[in-house]
């Protein structure tokens, strides 16, 4: 499966998340999902709204996914962690 259509699969179940989806063989993929939906939740209910966007492709189209799920926030201070 291709990770644009991964990526706007995604978008589409946030408001407005950033995310950035890799892949080396289209099927096993890593996931970089930055939503201001993922306030206060942990990271397995994160990941459970990430996986309710891609529904039955889960397990079948999409064999593996790893996914970093960050508030904006968490991103923003981890990316201040490694750019100074």
């Amino acid at each position: 499966m291709d990770p644009v259509e991964i990526t706007r699969l995604i978008e589409a179940g946030f408001d407005s998340a950033v995310v950035k989806i890799m892949s080396e063989d289209n099927t096993h993929y890593q996931a970089l999902v930055v939503a201001a939906e993922f306030e206060g939740k942990r990271p397995l209910a994160r990941h459970q709204l990430v996986y309710k966007c891609l529904g039955s492709l889960m397990g079948n189209e999409i064999h593996a996914m790893s996914i970093t799920a960050l508030t904006p926030a968490e991103f923003e201070a981890r990316s201040g962690a490694t750019n100074g």
